[in-house]
């Protein structure tokens, strides 16, 4: 088997393993963060607030991610600030105020290794699942894009515009840094804003 092979088996292997540990555990409760048997994966640090912030909406009353990009639909109307630092070296982000960036804002704070995925973007395995309920219109990814996967329950780090609108693809938030720095990011650290 070659190593982009085994890749994917190794990813389908996680994915099941995280779909049986939901399936089995049903609380999403937000009081601690679940365990995890994968500590290469991530590294979950203290509890932090997730209290949004109205930082970036613009007099329009539509959000700006920091790029400047409006982030269109009802449901994204409030985005959350948050800490985000790629291999140590800060970077503004938002969250939007979809259910499944608020279900991601409750597994703040997490530390993750990055691998890249199809020269598009950087992914990595989440703790858990999180919800697809209530998911807006698909979009297409673009550079900066923070999203979730929902088929293999991981996040994903766009360092170029992905292909086309998915389903499966929830976009969480952005990040604003240049793509160089994007697509060579090996760690990622993600936490609430104070």
């Amino acid at each position: 088997m070659n190593a982009v092979a085994l890749r994917a088996l190794a990813r389908a292997a996680t994915a099941t393993a995280v779909l049986l540990t939901v399936a089995a555990c049903t609380d999403t409760s937000t009081a601690s963060p679940p365990a995890t048997s994968s500590a290469r994966q991530q590294t979950p640090t203290a509890q932090a607030p997730t209290a949004p912030s109205g930082r970036n909406t613009a007099p329009s009353g539509r959000n700006t991610a920091p790029s400047g990009r409006n982030t269109a639909p009802s449901d994204r109307n409030i985005a959350m600030d948050i800490r985000v630092t790629l291999d140590g070296r800060p970077v503004d982000a938002t969250l939007n105020d979809s259910p499944a960036a608020r279900d991601f804002a409750g597994l703040l704070p997490l530390t993750l290794d990055l691998e890249d995925f199809h020269q598009t973007e950087r992914v990595a395995d989440l703790p858990r699942r999180l919800t697809t309920s209530g998911a807006p219109e698909p979009a297409a990814p673009k550079a900066g894009d923070l999203a979730y996967y929902a088929p293999w329950g991981n996040l994903a780090l766009f360092y170029r515009d992905g292909p086309s609108a998915s389903a499966d693809l929830l976009i969480l938030g952005q990040i604003d840094a240049d793509t160089d720095r994007l697509a060579g990011a090996d760690r990622i650290t993600i936490e609430a804003a104070p």
